[in-house]
């Protein structure tokens, strides 16, 4: 474990992680994390994301939509981690990605376009559902139809928060965020490999940090099993 460890915490810095994490949630100072209501037809509770998860989503996913419009293909896609601090490390809890390019004929992935100003899909984070914070809120708070709550978010909650569903949900430690525009040339945590391709690369990702970790990643694809 000792050596999983010592490979993730250097690719982590590498890529500055620690340094550049920000909060996931728009919480108050006693962990509770603030709400906004959505919808027209169906208005439901969803939960907040902080103002500086929201700038770096959306920055990192300017770039890759311009280098779509050139045509450069320089990067794959987003490469994202919910984590949290432990010591002088970081422990990652989610990891995953959003890739570029869309299902159809090489077209913009509906999850970053129009990410300037839409948060129903948000690079995977929408509000959403089918995304991370709008199933998320329909396991936390209170109001949200039977059929849009999940295991895997139910699980989420449960890791996440101190109490739920509630009105009040309150984290039960800080949440933290982190997401660069992959290029086809970064290197993952082997260097030895080379340049890594995003799809590749979240498959080691989430396999070193199921050994590094155990029992914290919420991943349920891709773990290292014993």
């Amino acid at each position: 474990m000792k050596q999983h460890i010592e490979i993730w915490n250097h690719f982590c810095e590498h890529h500055n992680v620690q340094k550049t994490l920000v909060p996931l949630f728009n919480t108050l100072p006693n962990g509770n994390v603030l709400t906004k209501r959505i919808g027209n037809a169906k208005v439901r509770n969803v939960l907040c994301r902080d103002d500086s998860m929201e700038e770096v989503v959306r920055r990192e996913c300017a770039k890759l939509i311009s280098d779509w419009h050139e045509r450069a293909f320089i990067y794959d896609g987003l490469l994202y981690i919910m984590a949290v601090k432990e010591g002088d490390g970081v422990a990652p809890l989610y990891i995953g990605k959003a890739e570029t390019i869309g299902k159809r004929n090489g077209n913009l992935s509906a999850n970053i376009k129009g990410i300037e100003h839409d948060t129903s899909k948000f690079a995977r984070w929408g509000d959403g559902y089918e995304y991370h914070i709008g199933d998320l809120s329909a396991a936390v708070l209170p109001g949200h139809d039977q059929i849009h709550i999940e295991r895997k978010y139910q699980m989420w909650a449960a890791a996440l928060f101190k109490n739920y569903p509630s009105e009040t949900p309150t984290l039960r430690r800080p949440v933290y965020f982190w997401a660069k525009a992959w290029s086809s040339s970064d290197l993952g945590p082997w260097e030895d490999f080379g340049p890594t391709r995003l799809t590749f690369l979240e498959y080691l990702l989430i396999g070193l940090a199921s050994s590094a970790f155990p029992g914290l990643l919420l991943n349920r694809e891709g773990h290292n099993r014993k």
